[in-house]
């Protein structure tokens, strides 16, 4: 579980220019064949959210989302998700939501 987690601004890098994009109203999520046979998972919060503290519990937050949700997600792909304004404001329960209706549309 430990290596599933994208953390070297290359990376995000090679997903961003990938360019394969969907999203919903709470996040953008690109997405990137990575050759491996697991899945890699990265998140994105802009400097537009919120204060440091805020930002950090909304990873927080992703990360147990993602954690408590891990087989939803292909294997093989890296994935980058980019938080939209208004986040902040959501409930975990809201955020797990919108994170499992862009994993079922990523299947």
């Amino acid at each position: 579980m430990k290596d599933c987690y994208l953390k070297k601004n290359i990376d995000f890098q090679r997903v961003y220019s990938a360019r394969n994009v969907n999203g919903n109203k709470t996040f953008t999520v690109f997405y990137k064949k990575n050759n491996l046979n697991n899945k890699r998972v990265g998140f994105t919060i802009t400097k537009k959210i919120g204060n440091a503290v805020t930002r950090n519990k909304l990873k927080r937050r992703l990360r147990e989302i993602y954690r408590k949700n891990f087989n939803e997600l292909k294997d093989g792909y890296d994935y980058v998700f980019v938080a939209k304004k208004g986040i902040d404001n959501l409930s975990f329960d809201e955020l797990e939501k919108s994170f499992l209706h862009l994993a079922k549309r990523l299947r």
